[in-house]
């Protein structure tokens, strides 16, 4: 019997070879979408799930509440995780991490004789306590995680790093100088680690959190009001209760803390998060690695469910569609004596194996689109069979379950046929198949209509943020990092040099620019109040012409400048929402005196001037009040060239000669402003990206269907087609007359897809404090791109029925 099945399964695809080809080919460009997606997906929620007893691990972070706002961060105060561990037996272990602020690159330096013969930038580098190999496990192919970091001046590396400092020999107990923020050092490689797990923890390379300047800091630090700058992690004794434990933490913050806070007039509260959960549900992760979003693996798995939806609704449609060829089929069988479970099964059965085939083209396609898809997500997905077997087993299952969704409606509709009428010749599809195809073909279009409209408003937000003015000037600015205590002290004479090209319009430092994580902020008061009226700014320290090198419009007073020698000594630049929160207007600011308190002693600010609101992050967030300092100490982080020039390349290798006439032995690197500021939407654009692709894949699957209905109702009346012809209609005449029915299907799709999909993308577009609106046009534009869609996928069969000779169609009657 099941041999029977199989031979008229395969005889029934041999003899409909166009139907037989679409069917394939929908359900396995749906599977192999659907399977990327899972790939996606499952790389998502895997990070920092390997680590050893990751369901105990949180970090804890940081509530500060000020008259004005709440904000959560992810940061706390040095002496914040040991003291957690002393207080709370629950805590079994902690530890601390440091990511330098406005750092994004340190210099590895590898020496011998003296000389220095590897100089190169590396990025990702964190400093860590001794017991962070006891709470996040990484993979070490060289040294003792428990014990890499006990020392000083102790580094751990990655692999790749290893193999570029002393190739295919061990690096272990071999001494690198790494110059950065924290000091020039020279760090002993304890252990070197592979990084083949996804980690928010993403880390190239881990220093001893006691080596230099941070070292000497951390060991004297004991204040917990100020100063959040580290992340903290703990790990819970087996059992413990972490919501009880959070509970317990704000009389805690009132023991350590509550005095100063109540001085500097804030507050705060401390939380936790689980370690396993901050890649994709954590508000802010900082400078640590990327982060994912929830609703995007949300949004993804929709999409991912409705592209194999409208591939399965294909084959119901085609299955209900030809069922009148079967049914002749079915009537004999039924005589004979099957019964209604075996012809289910014999139906189901075929649609399983269509399904194990398209699983087949799916796996190749897969393999073939994966780089692409991988470039497409930013990701670094690999299939290996010996690591993926779960994901396989899945891949079946998801066939399978395809199999059975796809076959279950012409699986039941046709063993339902009743074989006396069937015989007789008197089988006709019901109106109730009729109008189960027309729902279906409303629900493929009204998904492929609500993803055209997410591309529409996607594109339109990238490119709202891309032309929105930012406040400053950020076209052909070139940064240039200055990461060791050469480059900072080599600086004012590199400034002299690359300013004498005609085509540098000026160039300035400062320790971080807009666009980049900035870091510092101080709560300031004015005259008559104390600190627990106090408002917090965020600040920058900058060279004298870095307001003017950047464009920033100066509105009332003026920029630093060294014709004003007390402009060293204490003097301070706000914008206007800054000004605005102090009661001020920005032309009597001027002169306005500012106050903070540091260690029992007030510390005095002038305003000298007011500039232009500007967006220092991305356009998510609303501008915030910012202030400029002098930096006294010139310990700038970037250098930014603003030039004007029609060759960049010619440009940037007349910088690079003078960088290494004053650093011979430090690599020259470089970014571009604009281009940084953009990465600020990385998240975004790359999900715009992926969403329109797969809304192309969702067309091309919904017109499959189309053309194969199309192409059935053109058979089904290729008489009729015949007779108007012979009457005297045109081709258009046909055309029409096959093609309105299916735009019908396309208009009342579009009604329903219209507020869908408005609600969705208004919701994704709340996420932004700059935004468009969703105008009506964008609706017009989707609602004719699938009109235009149907139809032409409609009328290219319509006319193919349309020019054949009516002789032909009518010679049988």
């Amino acid at each position: 019997m099941l041999r029977n099945y199989f031979k008229i399964a395969f005889r029934n695809l041999e003899k409909n070879k166009a139907f037989s080809f679409i069917n394939i080919l929908g359900l396995s460009v749906g599977m192999a979408c659907c399977m990327l997606i899972l790939l996606y997906v499952q790389n998502e929620i895997s990070y920092d799930k390997h680590h050893t007893r990751a369901e105990d691990m949180y970090r804890v972070g940081t509530t500060f509440v000020t008259t004005d706002q709440t904000k959560n961060m992810p940061y706390t105060p040095a002496p914040m995780a040991f003291t957690l561990k002393a207080d709370f037996p629950e805590v079994e272990q902690a530890t601390r991490v440091f990511v330098p602020f406005n750092e994004d690159k340190a210099i590895f330096k590898l020496s011998e004789n003296g000389k220095v013969n590897k100089s190169f930038y590396e990025t990702k580098g964190y400093m860590a306590d001794s017991t962070f190999f006891d709470l996040f496990s990484y993979n070490f192919i060289e040294g003792v995680p428990h014990t890499a970091l006990n020392e000083p001046n102790s580094v751990v590396i990655s692999e790749e790093i290893a193999k570029k400092l002393f190739g295919n020999q061990s690096a272990l107990n071999k001494i690198v100088h790494i110059a950065s923020s924290n000091g020039n050092i020279d760090f002993k490689i304890t252990g070197i680690f592979r990084p083949d797990k996804l980690s928010t923890i993403d880390g190239r390379f881990f220093m001893s959190l006691s080596s230099g300047e941070m070292g000497a800091y951390v060991r004297s630090a004991r204040n917990f009001a100020f100063n959040n700058m580290f992340y903290t992690f703990i790990r819970l004794q087996p059992g413990s209760n972490p919501q009880a434990l959070e509970k317990k933490l704000t009389t805690f913050i009132d023991k350590y803390a509550g005095a100063d806070m109540k001085a500097a007039g804030f507050k705060k509260k401390q939380f936790l998060e689980a370690v396993p959960d901050l890649h994709l549900k954590s508000e802010d992760n900082g400078q640590m690695a990327g982060k994912g979003s929830i609703s995007y693996v949300y949004l993804l798995t929709s999409i991912a469910i409705f592209t194999l939806l409208i591939a399965c609704i294909n084959f119901m449609n085609l299955s209900t569609a030809r069922s009148g060829k079967r049914a002749a089929e079915v009537g004999i069988r039924k005589v004979v004596g099957a019964e209604k479970a075996m012809l289910i099964s014999q139906f189901l059965g075929e649609s399983l194996l269509l399904s194990i085939l398209g699983l087949i083209i799916a796996s190749a396609l897969v393999f073939l689109f994966l780089p692409v898809f991988n470039q497409l997500a930013s990701t670094s997905i690999h299939i290996v069979f010996a690591q993926h077997v779960f994901t396989f087993l899945g891949f079946i299952a998801l066939a399978i379950i395809t199999g059975l969704i796809a076959g279950s409606y012409p699986a039941f509709y046709l063993a339902s046929f009743q074989p006396i009428k069937v015989l007789k010749g008197k089988f006709t599809n019901t109106l109730a198949a009729v109008n189960l195809r027309r729902g279906l073909v409303i629900f493929q279009f009204s998904i492929s209509i609500i993803l055209i409209l997410a591309s529409l408003v996607v594109w339109k937000q990238m490119n709202y943020l891309k032309d929105q003015s930012l406040g400053f000037k950020q076209a052909q600015q070139v940064v240039i990092p200055l990461r060791t205590s050469t480059t900072k002290s080599n600086y004012e004479a590199l400034k002299t040099e690359i300013q004498k090209n005609s085509q540098v319009v000026s160039a300035a430092a400062a320790g971080s620019y807009p666009g980049i994580f900035s870091a510092r902020d101080q709560n300031f008061y004015t005259d008559g109040k104390t600190g627990a009226e106090s408002v917090n700014v965020k600040l920058n320290d900058v060279d004298y012409n870095f307001i003017e090198t950047l464009g920033f419009k100066v509105i009332s007073g003026r920029p630093f400048s060294k014709n004003f020698a007390a402009d060293t000594n204490s003097r301070i630049v706000l914008n206007e929402k800054a000004v605005a929160a102090f009661g001020f207007t920005p032309e009597n600011a001027i002169g306005k005196r500012l106050h903070f308190d540091w260690n029992n002693e007030v510390f005095d600010y002038e305003i000298i001037g007011v500039v232009k609101d500007f967006h220092y992050e991305g356009l998510q967030q609303s501008i915030g009040r910012f202030g400029f300092l002098l930096d006294r100490n010139q310990s700038y982080n970037y250098m930014v060239v603003n030039v004007n020039t029609s060759s960049m390349e010619s440009m940037l290798q007349f910088m690079e000669t003078q960088w290494k006439k004053f650093n011979p032995e430090e690599p020259f690197e470089y970014t571009f402003m604009d281009q940084d500021f953009q990465r600020n939407y990385d998240t975004e654009l790359r999900m715009g990206t992926i969403v329109s692709y797969f809304t192309f894949i969702a067309i091309f699957i919904s017109c499959l269907g189309l053309y194969g209905l199309a192409t059935f109702t053109a058979e089904q009346r290729i008489k009729e087609i015949g007779i108007r012809k012979v009457l005297g209609a045109s081709i258009t005449n046909i055309v029409q007359l096959l093609s309105k029915d299916f735009l019908k299907l396309v208009l009342i799709a579009l009604l329903i897809a219209g507020p869908i999909a408005w609600y969705a993308m208004n919701e994704w577009l709340q996420k932004f404090a700059y935004r468009i609106d969703i105008q009506w046009w964008m609706f017009a534009i989707a609602g004719c791109m699938a009109l235009l869609i149907a139809f032409l996928t409609v009328s290219f069969q319509a006319v193919k029925a349309a020019l054949i000779n009516p002789v032909k169609s009518l010679k049988t009657e």
